[in-house]
């Protein structure tokens, strides 16, 4: 039901006479992410030096609420793997910096991907509620926008597959040699990413 009011929803975002083949609601994956774009703002400093990165990744385990950009990364590491790759500015590094929320984050909004016969789509919907009712769905569905679009020609390769435990894992490739990879929860069908990446592929 969420995907049908996403679908709909972008019906009326994509340009005219463009075609929504596929939509799917996803999260870019945890794990660690290509660097941001080089005109980025930086929303903290990076930890250098031996001592402060042991003590940034001690500080994360012990705690999450304290975060140290440098511990961050290793801990992910550990835990997740690899999320992407690319260099500043690339595909991959652009897309995660597009949908990453802007602090203070104070609402939960979905990620959705769509694929049209042109491009591929990243959109956020509007804000998400813990207790929704179906009107409250679909208000936050009518507010999804566009916040990353890029032609299809730039993407190289998309599938879906196993990454540790995790059977449900979709990696884009893109044409400058940079990846991102997406899941859902592990309750949730893989279905609508197989789809992404087969529209993505023509297959």
């Amino acid at each position: 039901m969420v995907d049908i009011n996403y679908r709909e929803a972008l019906t009326h975002l994509v340009e005219p006479g463009e075609q929504v083949l596929a939509v799917a609601r996803a999260q870019i994956a945890q794990g660690v992410l290509p660097p941001d774009p080089p005109a980025a703002p930086q929303t903290a400093p990076s930890c250098a030096g031996g001592v402060v990165t042991g003590a940034g990744v001690l500080m994360n385990l012990i705690s999450p609420l304290i975060s140290f950009p440098a511990g961050d990364r290793i801990v992910d590491r550990v835990a997740y793997g690899v999320a992407g790759r690319g260099a500043p500015g690339s595909c991959a590094s652009t897309l995660q910096h597009a949908r990453r929320p802007v602090p203070p984050a104070t609402t939960t909004r979905d990620t959705i991907l769509a694929v049209t016969d042109g491009r591929l789509l990243v959109c956020v919907s509007g804000p998400m509620k813990l207790w929704s009712s179906r009107a409250d769905d679909e208000r936050a569905a009518a507010e999804t926008r566009i916040v990353w679009s890029a032609a299809r020609t730039t993407v190289a390769a998309a599938r879906v597959g196993w990454h540790r435990l995790n059977p449900k894992r979709l990696r884009i490739e893109f044409t400058d040699g940079s990846w991102l990879a997406f899941t859902v929860p592990i309750a949730e069908p893989g279905k609508p990413l197989r789809e992404i990446a087969a529209a993505l592929t023509g297959r």
